[in-house]
C-alpha cells in the first residue's frame, strides 16, 4: 500500500489528467461525487494533512512569526486581487463574456482559498524551505474561515448574492474539523507502529481524493461544456494558467523583497501560487451551482493544473540546482 501511496504522489498530476479525461468520455462514472459525499472527501483530504501535523510543527510557527505574517499576506492578498483582475480582463473578450458572472465566481472562489494541501511536497522536491511551507500552509487553511468569505463576499458580492455565514460553517467542517482530528489522533497514536502505517499512505488516498473531486466535477460541468465548445474550455484554462502563474511570479517577488533565501523564496512563491482548489470546488458546488453552474469550471481546471503547474516548477528549481552545482564543480575541476 505504501508503494502504491508513494506511486500515486510522485504521478499525482498524470493521474488527475486521465481521470478527468476519462471521466469526460464516461461521466457517468463519478456521478456519485457530489453534495454531502463530495464534502466528506474533501474532509479526508484534509484529515490527512492534519495527520502530518505535529507539536513541533506549531512550535516552529511561534519562532517565526514575522515570516508566516507576510506569506499570509502575500497568499490572500495577491491571489484574489489578481483574481479579480483577470475576471475584467476577460470579460472583454465576446466568447467569453456571456459566461463572465460565473467564472469570475469560480476564479474569485480559488484565489479567495488558502495554499493548497500538495505545495508542502512540492516545496521538498524544490529545495525549499519546508518548515516555513507547513507553516503557511497551517496558517492560511485556520484562517480560511474568516477570510475566505469575507474576501468573496467583497469581490464578488456586486455579481451574486454570496452567502459568507455558509461558507464559514462549511469551511469549518471541511477544513478545520478534520485537520483538528487528524492533529489530535497523530499526537496521541503517533508512536504505534500500525498508525504509522496508515499515516504512510495517506499521501495517495489525497491523490485518490482529489481524483474523486476532478471527476466529480468534470460530470457536473460535462454537458455545458459540449454545448459551449472548446473555444470557452480554452479560455477559462487561459485564466486559470495566469492567474496561477502570477501568482508564483509575485509571491518570489515578494520574497526578494523582504530578503528571504533562495529556499524560502521558493517556498513562497510555491504557496502563494498554488491554492486549495478543492475547496474552491466544493464551495462552488455547494452555494453557485443552483444558479451559476459554470462556477465549478475554473476550480475544477484548477484542480488538475496546481497540481501539474506546481510539479514543473519545482523541477525547474530542482534542476537550476544541478546546474548550479555542475558550474561549481566544473570551476573546481
Amino acid at each position: 500500500m505504501k508503494h502504491i501511496s508513494d506511486f500515486l504522489s510522485q504521478k499525482a498530476s498524470l493521474f488527475i489528467i486521465l481521470i478527468a479525461i476519462t471521466t469526460f468520455e464516461f461521466p457517468i462514472l463519478f456521478e456519485w461525487v457530489k453534495g454531502d459525499v463530495q464534502t466528506v472527501i474533501l474532509g479526508i483530504i484534509m484529515l490527512s494533512m492534519g495527520l502530518t501535523l505535529t507539536p513541533q510543527d506549531f512550535k516552529a510557527l511561534a519562532k517565526r512569526p514575522l515570516d508566516i505574517l507576510i506569506g499570509s499576506v502575500a497568499q490572500f492578498s495577491i491571489m484574489p486581487l489578481v483574481a479579480y483582475g483577470l475576471t475584467w480582463l476577460f470579460s472583454q473578450v465576446p466568447a467569453f463574456a456571456p459566461y463572465s458572472t460565473a467564472m469570475a465566481i469560480g476564479i474569485i472562489l480559488v484565489g479567495c482559498c488558502p495554499g493548497g494541501v500538495s505545495s508542502n511536497i512540492m516545496s521538498f522536491l524544490c529545495h525549499g524551505d519546508v518548515a516555513y511551507s507547513v507553516g503557511m500552509t497551517c496558517v492560511s487553511t485556520l484562517a480560511a474561515p474568516i477570510l475566505t468569505p469575507l474576501l468573496v463576499l467583497w469581490l464578488a458580492g456586486e455579481r451574486v448574492d454570496v452567502d459568507a455565514m455558509g461558507m464559514f460553517k462549511q469551511i469549518l467542517i471541511v477544513t478545520i474539523i478534520p485537520i483538528a482530528i487528524g492533529f489530535m489522533l497523530n499526537l496521541f497514536l503517533g508512536n504505534t507502529k500500525s498508525f504509522k502505517s496508515i499515516q504512510s499512505c495517506m499521501p495517495g488516498v489525497s491523490v485518490i481524493c482529489l481524483a474523486c473531486i476532478v471527476g466529480g466535477v468534470v460530470t457536473q460541468v460535462h454537458d455545458p461544456l459540449l454545448e459551449n465548445g472548446l473555444l470557452l474550455f480554452f479560455l477559462t484554462f487561459g485564466m486559470v494558467l495566469c492567474h496561477n502563474t502570477i501568482g508564483y511570479l509575485l509571491g518570489y517577488f515578494v520574497g526578494r523583497i523582504f530578503g528571504f533565501n533562495t529556499a524560502k523564496k521558493r517556498t513562497i512563491s510555491i504557496e502563494v501560487g498554488m491554492q486549495n482548489a478543492g475547496l474552491g470546488t466544493n464551495l462552488a458546488t455547494t452555494f453557485f451551482m443552483a444558479t451559476n453552474p459554470m462556477a465549478v469550471v475554473p476550480c475544477a481546471i484548477s484542480c488538475a493544473w496546481h497540481s501539474i503547474s506546481g510539479t514543473i516548477l519545482a523541477n525547474i528549481f530542482a534542476l537550476r540546482d544541478r546546474k548550479s552545482a555542475s558550474k561549481t564543480k566544473t570551476s573546481v575541476c
